[in-house]
């Protein structure tokens, strides 16, 4: 076996069933599914199943995907959620990629389910950050982590005892043997249900929070971060979406640059410190634009 699926759920029968099917579509047949679930009431649990997949014990994502990860017979762990979806290439091109590579740790850029330009931005600016982070700062998205079982096993999987941020935690703990790397043959399509159930101000504010907690304050193991919303008036929305333009231009920007250090497989070459630091001055730049776009105070 060499690619194991693992699929945290909780009352996901509306979406499940998508990603499952965009599982039996693929080239690549040699792996197996297995939906770690977290008490749904709904028939998540009977639909995955239905599907051939196995069906574990889950609870908070941390704990679902180390339960997951226990029942796992591949020599690949993908980590992915039931809102995503997948091409019909992505486990042939990303399994591939990761051993031509010679790759224990990875993820692949995400493209918004949504023709927004916010939300085309936000996934965009997410990117790049995942893209430069590689180098000095690994992140990686909860739903799209594919690490070797023998690497997750080393660092003892997820930590349970925090309550967010638990995948860059897991990435930032593996990295320190093997190095993240963005793939450039794969990529995930990702629901934006959570931009508008909290509203996109609100969770980028939250996500800008979370951050700054982890640089300052350490890992995330209490509910301690709360937040507020409030609407754009027609005054607000003119200002932002000028910001968007202006975010959209430095991130291009940014990102032919950042292509310049590809190497024909795809994979990056060796870059200098003083060019880091040039990345990461313009990036700078970019997070405080997105930034400013949500963070000020309203009424």
């Amino acid at each position: 076996m060499q690619i194991s699926i693992i699929i945290p759920t909780l009352n996901e029968e509306m979406l499940l069933p998508h990603l499952l099917q965009d599982l039996q579509q693929q080239t690549f047949h040699d792996y197996e599914v297995i939906v770690a679930d977290a008490g749904s009431t709904d028939k998540t649990c009977e639909i995955a199943l239905s599907y051939g997949a196995k069906v574990v014990p889950g609870g908070l994502p941390a704990a679902g995907r180390n339960n997951g990860a226990k029942a796992a017979r591949g020599s690949f762990l993908f980590f992915l959620d039931a809102d995503i979806r997948i091409p019909a290439t992505f486990l042939e091109y990303a399994y591939v990629e990761m051993e031509y590579r010679y790759l224990d740790l990875a993820t692949c850029e995400m493209v918004p389910l949504s023709q927004q330009s916010m939300d085309v931005l936000l996934h965009d600016f997410v990117n790049l950050a995942i893209k430069l982070g590689q180098f000095t700062d690994p992140h990686a998205p909860g739903f799209c982590i594919l690490i070797t079982n023998r690497l997750f096993k080393r660092i003892n999987g997820f930590d349970e005892t925090l309550r967010l941020a638990e995948d860059h935690d897991l990435v930032k703990r593996a990295s320190q043997f093997r190095p993240l790397r963005v793939l450039t043959t794969a990529q995930v399509n990702v629901s934006v249900r959570r931009l508008e159930k909290e509203g996109r101000a609100r969770l980028v504010r939250k996500y800008l929070a979370v951050e700054l907690h982890r640089v300052f304050l350490g890992n995330i193991k209490t509910d301690v971060i709360e937040y507020d919303f409030g609407d754009y008036n027609a005054k607000e929305r003119v200002q932002l979406d000028q910001k968007v333009d202006q975010s959209q231009e430095l991130l291009q920007r940014i990102s032919r640059d950042y292509s310049s250090l590809l190497n024909p497989s795809g994979s990056t070459l060796n870059v200098s410190t003083e060019r880091l630091a040039g990345f990461r001055e313009q990036f700078d730049k970019l997070k405080e634009l997105v930034g400013s776009m949500f963070t000020s105070p309203r009424s």
